[in-house]
């Protein structure tokens, strides 16, 4: 499967803010994506399995509990690829930057 289409999938991409942040259990990522999501726990397990299969996250035995953790090296490669892309949209940000300054000036005259 391409990192796009991990990336594609607003459950997995959620999952991987969650493991991103800290270590989690299987447990408690289900708790907040049946939550955030309404999806099923098999539902959820199935989308921790396609991000452990293909290498965004990291999972290991703690006694009865799998702790899941992510994996940043297909998320460098992503980097690298969209770096050829920012030159497109660099110059946008600086002019955003800019009138988000003109804005605040303006605010305060």
């Amino acid at each position: 499967m391409h990192a796009f289409d991990i990336l594609g999938d607003p459950v997995r991409r959620r999952i991987l803010e969650l493991i991103g942040e800290a270590e989690r259990s299987s447990g408690d990522v289900v708790e907040v994506i049946q939550r955030e999501f309404g999806i099923t726990q098999a539902a959820v397990s199935q989308h921790l399995r396609v991000l452990r299969e293909n290498g965004f996250a990291f999972v290991r035995p703690s006694g009865t509990r799998r702790i899941y953790s992510l994996d940043v090296r297909p998320l460098q490669e992503v980097d690298l690829w969209l770096d050829q892309f920012r030159r497109f949209w660099g110059q946008r940000l600086e002019a955003l930057a800019t009138e988000i300054a003109r804005g605040k000036r303006n605010k305060i005259d």
